[in-house]
């Protein structure tokens, strides 16, 4: 047990090693969906040449996995209110599983993206279980910075997922080149995440049910075990009379419940369900799932080779790291609306030179040539900003959706923002292989910067902080 202070300075005892080691596992699922997502980025030319598809045929191929996502952020986020957090993470992990051989496996489009969907689920639903997971085990004043793990996850699935493609293609000599037992590289990069997604499953089972979902189903000797363990007394018995007036003001979770009421603002849906689905919007309309989920294509597109574009993105995961251990360290300090603030800022100036340099080039051959030093700047800007996305809307999205809905809607709002957050994902991906070959880089980042841009306005007028408060005294 530890020393923390509550929001009112009051001292209390956690086991804080016990709450990170939670957190830890169900960050794993997080892992995986970094893992997913950008495992893709090295297999792309193996997909155009195993399946001989086109710019519209790549899109979808590489975009099929967030149709799933969508659902699967969307049903887990429904289903936890009446199966539990921690279940369907074992159903996310099994179906991590599946994916990651199948698409290995996969002999035609077809095939692969059905497995790919089956991916998406699990992405999907790993997406808002674990933030909602975490921010009901967590205490208060450390909730930020543990919800913020789910992104150092994200970001260390897709950076060994960069690093696995990089060293896997290098030994081979090409993403598209024979390895082991015969099949081609590309297929081998799916396969690696299968090692990471059996550790999941397994640890799952050692973990406690979220003593929230347990008081829900009237268990509440189970809740109270799990905050004993957590928190010790007074505040386990303290915390479970909390959310038993919480639970008693009002009926049993249900979707219909994220519906505006009778004095409330919001059109269909209540305002703090619009405001996550905002967030979820913005997060995905800025276009970084571009640069994880095309880097080796958007490079190689501006002259690199493959081998130094693969490179580029283990740099980028890299540098990702950091930015969001940065604001790990600080976010239950500053709080949470400055870095949405200033990291819209940072993205909208940085995507705006990313424009200009690739503005500058010329076509030749099919190969964007960039004059002088602009290939240089082009690069040091889509890195900056990546480093302003994940100190700001990579993690803190994640803390705000996790902890801003009050106990009533948690799970509903997490599923309409999360199945939200994964139709803009598609949309963005879907459409990128479409700009490249029609209206050209120069423009979609254009696109990418003016939505980071009118974001800054969302943040400032519509979004309130959570910094410090009781899951119990979220309201909306």
């Amino acid at each position: 047990m530890a020393d923390t202070q509550t929001a009112d300075g009051a001292a209390t005892k956690v086991n804080s090693s016990f709450i990170f080691l939670i957190t830890i596992v169900a960050t794993l699922g997080g892992f995986l969906f970094g893992y997913d997502s950008g495992v893709i980025n090295g297999t792309v030319d193996g997909l155009q040449q195993a399946f001989d598809s086109d710019s519209v045929g790549t899109g979808f191929s590489v975009s099929s996995m967030l149709l799933g996502s969508a659902v699967g952020a969307f049903t887990a986020g429904w289903l936890a209110d009446k199966f539990g957090r921690r279940n369907m993470l074992i159903v996310a992990a099994v179906l991590f599983i599946i994916s990651a051989f199948g698409s290995g496996i996969a002999g035609d489009p077809t095939s692969f993206i059905i497995y790919r969907i089956i991916g998406g689920l699990a992405v999907g639903a790993a997406s808002v279980m674990a933030p909602a997971y975490i921010s009901e085990i967590a205490p208060a004043e450390t909730r930020g910075r543990l919800t913020s793990i789910q992104q150092v996850a994200i970001i260390a699935g897709l950076f060994l997922s960069f690093l696995s493609n990089y060293f896997l293609a290098k030994t081979a000599g090409g993403s598209t080149a024979e390895f082991w037992g015969g099949f081609q590289t590309w297929r081998w990069m799916f396969w690696m995440e299968l090692i990471p997604a059996f550790l999941f499953l397994g640890l799952l089972f050692f973990i406690p049910k979220s003593p929230r979902f347990s008081m829900f189903k009237d268990d509440e000797a189970g809740a109270k075990a799990t905050l004993l363990k957590l928190f010790g007394d007074p505040k386990a018995s303290n915390k479970v009379e909390e959310i038993r007036e919480s639970l008693a003001n009002d009926h049993k979770p249900a979707l219909s419940d994220t519906l505006a009421k009778a004095g409330d603002k919001g059109f269909v849906f209540r305002t703090i369900v619009w405001v996550g689905i905002g967030l979820a919007m913005f997060q995905q309309l800025v276009g970084i799932n571009v640069v994880f989920y095309y880097g080796a294509v958007l490079w190689q597109a501006v002259g690199f080779t493959e081998n130094d574009a693969l490179l580029i993105n283990v740099l980028s995961g890299g540098l990702s790291i950091a930015a969001v251990m940065i604001t790990l360290m600080t976010i239950d300090r500053i709080g949470r609306k400055p870095f949405l603030l200033w990291g819209s800022v940072g993205m909208a100036i940085t995507l705006a030179v990313v424009a200009f340099a690739f503005s500058k080039g010329t076509l030749v051959d099919g190969t964007l040539v960039l004059p002088g030093n602009m290939g240089l700047v082009a690069l040091i800007a889509a890195n900056a900003y990546v480093v302003c996305f994940n100190m700001s809307w990579g993690p803190v999205m994640w803390v705000m959706l996790g902890e801003m809905f009050p106990n009533q809607i948690r799970g509903s709002g997490l599923a309409i923002a999360g199945l939200a957050q994964w139709l803009t994902n598609f949309a963005i991906t879907f459409t990128f292989p479409i700009f490249l070959a029609g209206i050209g880089l120069a423009a979609a980042y254009s696109i990418y910067a003016a939505f980071a841009l009118i974001s800054v306005f969302f943040v400032l007028w519509l979004v309130k902080e959570t910094k410090g408060k009781e899951l119990e005294d979220m309201v909306g």
